[in-house]
């Protein structure tokens, strides 16, 4: 069974990786607003390198750095990029982002996250897949923290959360000085629970943030027009 999976414009290879591609990884990575026109970009836990990979493609920015804690991705990641058609661009640390934050003095127009979330959940025999999955490595006092000393001051810092965690994660932001520019509320199907929430926090505070809903599925398999034109670009079969 192959680990590979293959994008239009570029092959991820995932068998190191304890997280998979998944749907919030895309999603993120299609989703997250380039209005900035962002010359220096980074995805912090960057796992397979995928929302890397998607920047690189969706854009023209000229420095596109990944950060990755575990062993493994990290060298899976760096290969993938290597392997990319855009691999003058992008590079890919092996750190923490807290270690990062403290010895580099580098600041990004764009940062993007998909953070490990599962705060509640019961742990797994596999202690990779698990500081992948749990806050434990990286919890989102740090990571907001961190974001906004390596945001550039007219910066976005793009995450996708758990909807249970929006309070918490809005309260933790605003205490770092960080405030949703745009946030997205996505539910699997129609009559499911929103699950996710998407969102796009500056410095700038808006008295309301652009708020959208997307929905993934109509039914099991046939997916929605607004998901379908949001990802188009990056799923073979779409």
């Amino acid at each position: 069974m192959s680990t590979s999976f293959q994008f239009k414009q570029f092959v991820v290879e995932q068998d190191r990786c304890a997280m998979k591609i998944g749907t919030d990884g895309v999603l993120l990575g299609a989703w997250t607003s380039l209005d900035n026109r962002p010359q220096s970009i980074l995805d912090i836990g960057s796992g397979t390198g995928v929302i890397a990979l998607q920047m690189a493609q969706r854009s023209l920015a000229e420095t596109i750095d990944a950060i990755e804690l575990d062993p493994d991705a990290y060298e899976q990641c760096s290969e993938n990029f290597e392997a990319s058609p855009w691999n003058d661009r992008l590079f890919c640390y092996h750190a923490s982002v807290q270690e990062f934050t403290a010895e580099m003095d580098l600041t990004y127009n764009l940062i993007v996250s998909n953070p490990p979330f599962y705060t509640d959940e019961y742990k797994t025999d596999d202690p990779a897949r698990d500081r992948a999955r749990f806050t434990d490595t990286l919890p989102f006092d740090h990571l907001f923290l961190c974001a906004i000393q390596l945001l550039a001051l007219d910066g976005i810092f793009s995450v996708i959360v758990p909807k249970k965690e929006q309070e918490n994660v809005m309260r933790i932001a605003a205490h770092h000085g960080l405030h949703p520019r745009r946030i997205c509320e996505v539910r699997g199907t129609v009559n499911s629970k929103v699950k996710r929430i998407l969102v796009e926090f500056s410095r700038e505070k808006f008295r309301s943030p652009v708020t959208e809903q997307l929905t993934i599925e109509n039914e099991r398999h046939n997916y929605t027009d607004s998901y379908v034109n949001l990802v188009k670009d990056f799923y073979l079969k779409m």
